[in-house]
């Protein structure tokens, strides 16, 4: 199972599980805003999503967590979530795009540790200036669809994440993001059997983050 944000890391996470032929994804595991019906944080439509999970020919785990959702809260849909997968899909292992945050590793690793499922982290310690291009060079293609303005400036969001982000990049942000500096929407890569269609809305400024919001077209 594929701890899925709908975002460029995840996307070439599933990239890179289905070369290294190790381990069989199965599904794609997603919080979901109960207020908005959103991805948490990326601020993504759930019908975006499901378009992903049917791009790649996986089964979508929804995980609704409340707005506003405290730590103790998102544990317990996570906790009910994971005995879900395991009994319902088999699942042995849990796939997670993390970069290089080791507290965020060790979080995820203490929290599974007595379930019975395993946590991977396919592209661990990948240097990001190198990351970025190599999944941009394999043909991914993403949206900027969350911003922290206090790291990069607003007029990011609904960028496309290409060449010409990276180049335009402040020094000091990571190119992946992994600082929380932006998150993207992956809509065509390598991982989907086709891209999947979108029109860019409007940009919003909500809790002290910039949203750009992506519509479906069907």
């Amino acid at each position: 199972m594929l701890a899925w944000s709908s975002g460029k890391d995840s996307a070439w996470m599933l990239h890179t599980l289905r070369q290294a032929d190790e381990y069989e994804p199965v599904g794609l595991l997603t919080t979901f805003n109960e207020a908005f019906d959103r991805v948490a944080m990326h601020a993504v439509r759930s019908e975006l999503v499901r378009a992903q999970a049917r791009a790649a020919g996986l089964e979508l785990v929804r995980v609704p967590i409340p707005w506003p959702c405290s730590n103790s809260e998102y544990e317990q849909a996570m906790a009910i979530a994971v005995s879900k997968v395991q009994q319902e899909y088999g699942v042995t292992h849990m796939a997670f795009g993390d970069l290089y945050l080791p507290d965020v590793r060790a979080y995820r690793e203490a929290k599974l540790r007595d379930t019975g499922i395993t946590p991977i982290f396919p592209l661990w310690q990948r240097p990001t200036p190198q990351l970025s291009r190599e999944m941009i060079g394999g043909g991914l293609k993403a949206i900027i669809t969350c911003i922290d303005p206090t790291k990069l400036p607003a007029e990011f969001a609904g960028r496309s994440y290409d060449e010409s982000l990276l180049d335009d990049l402040p020094a000091g942000v990571d190119p992946c993001g992994e600082n929380g500096e932006f998150h993207s929407f992956a809509w065509s890569g390598p991982m989907f059997k086709e891209p999947i269609p979108i029109a860019t809305g409007a940009v919003v400024t909500r809790d002290g983050f910039v949203f750009a919001d992506l519509i479906l077209q069907e």
